[in-house]
């Protein structure tokens, strides 16, 4: 018997890695003669990093960088198995855990240490990249990263401008001559899962920016900002960000690698999948074990475990759940992917529930494929 653990990340408890072993300790109680690959996944937001470097037999190499307000921390940088691809994971130097609630401020956070990641990994010679996006702390549009990259921006004056969400509203020119010339021969992958365009109703501010301490007072004028941003990169690039499909990820920073790094935005599971070569395997696979924190509607929009449950398809493997919680309400859509969806969510605590969810998980596992004989 041959079986793929493949999870996303229980957010709040337990790493994709860490969710991925304890299913295994489960599986292997029941079936202890079974070929057990353990490639866990994500999306394109944070985990991504450790997921690929993890599942190709990568290594990490570590750097100083500014967290989203000007201090310095160390962030890591990926380099996948094939040693020629690195992996730059935004919330690594941009992430929203890197502050405490009080510290989140939309108008001053800047993406400036990813773009210093980035330079990172071009000083050590990588010119294939995977950026992924999500569980950013910023509203800037990418305009910090771009800055760290070389661009500048300048308000009416002709003062150079430090980049933040609250200065896209003051930029009256845009010089790109400095971008750093290695970009013109690196191929950018941008992964992500988020859909939104960069301005509107459903654009980044509006979608995303009350999770990052954004007022409803301060939407409007911050949306205004953003959309400031893009008619002046429009005129410079001749590229239209407005309304561009997926451009409002981590805070616009998905549009300014479009427009300004000629990247290529594509879906962050798919990215990840191909990556660590998941397909290779489903050929003489019996089945596949996945989970999240919680399993609902939104996992049917683009989410890590529809991906894997979409390729599964192609190979008629069936793929089983198992999750912090999975919603009763979605339990019909969910079923015409999923061949078993479970949850560990039995009426305790949630404390305990994150406390102890690595065994609480191997528990499970193994109740449920003790119950199916397979």
């Amino acid at each position: 018997m041959k079986v793929i653990i493949a999870p996303d990340a229980f957010k709040g408890s337990l790493t994709a890695k860490e969710a991925a072993h304890a299913m295994k300790r489960g599986i292997e109680h029941v079936f202890s003669d079974a070929t057990i690959i353990c490639l866990p996944i994500a999306d394109g937001g944070e985990g991504t990093l450790e997921a690929l470097v993890s599942a190709t037999n990568g290594r990490y190499k570590e750097t100083i960088v500014q967290d989203p307000l000007g201090r310095l921390i160390p962030a890591k940088l990926g380099v996948l198995g094939d040693g020629k691809t690195a992996v730059v994971e935004l919330a690594q130097a941009s992430g929203i855990t890197l502050l405490a609630e009080e510290e989140l401020d939309p108008l001053k956070a800047s993406t400036y240490g990813t773009g210093e990641l980035i330079r990172f990994a071009l000083d050590e010679g990588y010119r294939k990249l995977i950026i992924g996006l999500g569980g950013s702390a910023t509203n800037d549009g990418g305009t910090g990263m771009l800055e760290a990259l070389g661009v500048r921006f300048f308000d009416a004056a002709g003062r150079l401008l430090k980049m933040n969400g609250g200065a896209l509203s003051l930029i009256a020119s845009i010089d790109d001559t400095e971008l750093d010339e290695r970009l013109h021969s690196t191929q950018i992958v941008v992964a992500s899962d988020v859909e939104n365009p960069l301005v509107g109703k459903t654009g980044a501010t509006s979608i995303f920016g009350p999770q990052k301490g954004v007022k409803q007072a301060m939407i409007e004028p911050l949306d205004a900002g953003m959309r400031h941003f893009a008619d002046v990169t429009e005129r410079l690039k001749g590229k239209r960000l407005h309304d561009l499909r997926g451009a409002g990820a981590a805070g616009g920073s998905a549009g300014a690698l479009v427009a300004y790094c000629d990247a290529e935005v594509a879906s962050g599971i798919e990215v990840v999948l191909e990556a660590i070569g998941f397909a290779k395997h489903l050929s003489s696979v019996d089945f596949i074990v996945t989970g999240e924190g919680k399993t609902d509607r939104q996992t049917l929009n683009g989410k890590a475990l529809l991906g894997v449950a979409k390729l599964a398809k192609d190979y008629k493997v069936p793929v089983y759940v198992i999750s912090g919680s999975v919603e009763k309400e979605a339990l019909d859509p969910l079923g015409e992917w999923f061949t078993g969806l479970d949850e560990l969510n039995d009426g305790r605590p949630v404390a305990e529930l994150m406390v102890n969810a690595s065994e609480i998980l191997r528990q499970k596992t193994e109740e449920i494929f003790s119950d199916r004989h397979m």
